[in-house]
Parts: C-alpha cells; sequence; structure tokens
C-alpha cells in the first residue's frame, strides 16, 4: 500500500482512525474473515467525500462496509480500503413523526428512538442486527414489513464524490434489492417516515417479535442472517429441511438445527467451510426439488 495513500487518509481521518491488516472476522456478524489491507473510520460526510477521492487518485478499489451483518468476507481478505459506516456516523433527528438518520446507525437504535417518541411503524426493523446503509442498501424486510415501505428518500454518494438525493420511487426497491449496489453509491442517510402511536402497544409489539426471532432463530451462534432469498412460491428454510440438511456440517459452518434458512458459526468456520456447504445445500436442493436457491448474504475480498 503507497505511503501517499496512507499519508492522505492520515490526514482526512486522523492515524487514530486507519488500521493496517486488520481483520474482518471482527467486523462480520459471521465472525469470518481475512484481513483488509487499510480500515479507516471517517466521522462525517466531508471525510468519506475525501476519502473515496483519495482512493480514486490512487487506483485503490475502496468498499463501505455497515455493521456487517449481511456478509461473508473471504478468508483472503480484502485488498485496497474498508471505509466502515457504524458508530462514528450514526447521528439521527427526530423531525415530528419522521426521523432523519446517518447510515450507520443500527436499527435497534432507530427502534428505540422511535419507541421513545410514540412513533410506530418501524418495529419490523427494530431487531435486524445491522445499519441504517446496510438496510436500505437491500431493502431490508422482516415479519410483513420492508424499508421501502417507511423511506421517504435517501441521500447517496456516488464514486466521485458527488452527493444526490434520491425518492423511495427512484430507489427502485424490490425484494432485496435498491439502486444501490448496482450504481455503486454509499448511502449516507435517509428520512423515515413513521406514524404516531401507543408507547405501550409499541413497545408490545416490539418484544412480541424479539420472542419470535429468539423461539425461531440460532441467535446464540455467529452468522450472517437468512443465507439464501425466498424462493417464489417456497421457504428456503422448508426446502433445506425437506432435502436432510438440518444440521449438515462442512469444518465450523453448519445448516442450523433450529431454522435450516441460517447458515452458522459453529466454531472457527472459515469461508470456504460455508463457500462448499452453501454450494452443497444448493446442489441438493436442486437435485430433490428442482428450487435454485440464490444466496443472500454477499460474498466479498479476495478470490479463493
Amino acid at each position: 500500500m503507497s505511503e501517499n495513500l496512507i499519508d492522505g487518509l492520515s490526514r482526512i481521518v486522523g492515524k487514530e482512525n486507519i488500521k493496517l491488516d486488520e481483520p474482518m472476522a471482527k467486523h462480520t456478524t459471521f465472525k469470518i474473515g481475512g484481513p483488509a489491507q487499510v480500515f479507516v473510520t471517517p466521522m462525517n460526510t466531508e471525510e468519506i467525500r475525501q476519502v473515496v477521492l483519495l482512493c480514486k487518485a490512487e487506483k485503490v478499489p475502496f468498499f463501505v462496509l455497515g455493521k456487517g451483518s449481511n456478509l461473508l468476507v473471504s478468508d483472503e481478505g480484502m485488498e485496497g480500503v474498508v471505509i466502515q459506516l457504524y458508530d462514528q456516523f450514526a447521528d439521527c433527528q427526530v423531525l415530528g413523526n419522521q426521523l432523519y438518520a446517518n447510515a450507520g446507525v443500527m436499527l435497534s437504535k432507530l427502534g428505540r428512538i422511535a419507541y421513545e417518541n410514540s412513533l410506530t411503524g418501524f418495529e419490523f426493523a427494530s431487531g435486524i442486527p445491522g445499519t441504517l446503509g446496510g438496510a436500505v442498501m437491500m431493502n431490508a424486510g422482516a415479519y410483513g414489513g420492508e424499508m421501502k415501505d417507511i423511506i421517504t428518500f435517501v441521500d447517496l454518494m456516488d464514486d466521485e464524490g458527488n452527493i444526490c438525493t434520491k425518492s423511495c420511487e427512484e430507489m427502485d426497491f424490490s425484494y432485496r434489492h435498491s439502486i444501490v449496489e448496482e450504481h455503486s453509491y454509499i448511502v449516507l442517510g435517509a428520512l423515515i417516515h413513521l406514524r404516531q402511536g401507543e408507547k405501550n402497544e409499541i413497545q408490545q409489539k416490539m418484544k412480541e417479535l424479539a420472542a419470535a426471532r429468539k423461539l425461531k432463530q440460532p441467535l446464540e451462534f455467529p452468522s450472517a442472517g437468512s443465507t439464501f432469498k425466498r424462493p417464489e412460491g417456497y421457504f428456503a428454510g422448508k426446502l433445506i429441511m425437506d432435502a436432510g440438511l438440518r444440521g449438515y456440517q462442512v469444518g465450523g459452518a453448519q445448516i442450523s438445527e433450529k431454522h435450516c434458512g441460517f447458515v452458522i458459526n459453529k466454531g472457527n468456520a472459515t469461508a470456504s467451510d460455508v463457500l462448499k456447504l452453501v454450494d452443497d445445500v444448493r446442489k441438493k436442493v436442486y437435485d430433490t426439488f428442482q428450487v435454485e436457491l440464490e444466496p443472500e448474504v454477499r460474498l466479498v475480498g479476495r478470490k479463493q
């Protein structure tokens, strides 16, 4: 990695906000991943913009990370610069029945803020273990709700450092999709519209959904959430279970016995373990039911 890049990043974010050869296993909910060459944590929009422009000028690839909750990082790690937008970029404002939040805010924090201000409509997302930026990028959803149901607009940055605002309609939200990835946008923040509600009812709904998650999902093990997208007309977890793969294991990676839609890290799992397991599952399900499972978890990093 060039001295010009490191010196430039130091001027932008400060040396204390730069790490070299940082293990990505520390920054993903799967607890898997080799080292990032450079790991930076900018504090505001201008720092993000300057980091992006420096990477472009130095012809160094960059990747934007939130909590790493829907991510599988290769065992060989990541080239270039990882830009993390997490708790250092996590302001939130309450504007009547609306919340404006930066991309790094955890959805659980937004859920608490909505509850404290008697705002309803966010309950479905309050237990999703990720940041607002990641949730917007993939139109995250649960229990009948999706981000597209509550977003008014999104502030974005392109890979040239230009900032723009897109309405909910312009985001082209669909199942686990938005325009973010295909246009290489960085989510900076979003305006969320909610409704006035009763605090007791909001709290009760959040408790019910949290209990349902705890009952049905393997929250006691590291994972990246649902591993496969929902095939039209089917449920991925049921297909996997009916194919006889409950508890199937490759190395430290296992199909959860609690919910077959989750691949979990039973201990010291590698990305290679997960990829082999996913390939085995897809083949068995297709051979058994002629249904193609598509991974929901994103694979990033050096080729294995």
